[in-house]
């Protein structure tokens, strides 16, 4: 693990499991910033996952791929993720009513986007970094389409013992800041 590696801080871990209520929390999670998490997916005892990239990817786009991973409460994947993986910009929290493959389905939809050309993109919304700059600034009539069936984000904030939460009321974009 990586010297900058911080717990979530309490009030977020709480506010996440809050949302998720009787439902998996979720999380998407970045290869790219994360060396050892494909083979932490791999693992015995490892969540549900699914990769956003579709299809059979070579070793090193698997290495760097975002996966959509279910999380479970008292999981020790969970817990080591919330113990150790804060700070890093690993990804990005989510809650939902949906299932996995559901779920994954919507996200995965998100990774794509065209450029002013037309040109396809990639588009790293599971990087905090991304998330915290792209969401206040998206326009109004793409929010709900980005939601879509997600009903509540959560990601580090700049500095770590904060983070950045935000939901839809009304098609509009709420946000709060944890921590």
């Amino acid at each position: 693990m990586s010297e900058r590696s911080l717990p979530m801080p309490p009030a977020v871990q709480t506010r996440l499991w809050q949302e998720a209520g009787d439902m998996p929390a979720y999380v998407i999670l970045d290869g790219a910033q994360n060396p050892s998490l494909l083979g932490a997916l791999h693992a015995d005892h490892a969540p549900p996952w699914r990769c956003l990239f579709t299809g059979q990817l070579e070793p090193d786009m698997a290495t760097v791929a975002p996966y959509l991973v279910e999380l479970e409460h008292s999981s020790a994947f969970t817990r080591r993720l919330l113990a150790e993986g804060w700070g890093q910009n690993w990804g990005v929290f989510l809650t939902s009513q949906l299932a996995l493959p559901a779920l994954w389905r919507h996200v995965r939809q998100q990774v794509h986007v065209y450029g002013p050309n037309m040109e396809s993109l990639f588009f790293r919304f599971y990087d905090p970094r991304v998330m915290r700059n792209y969401l206040p600034k998206c326009p109004p009539e793409q929010l709900p389409v980005f939601f879509g069936p997600v009903d509540f984000y959560i990601a580090e904030g700049e500095e770590p013992a904060r983070a950045h939460a935000w939901s839809l009321a009304d098609g509009r974009l709420v946000a709060h800041s944890v921590g």
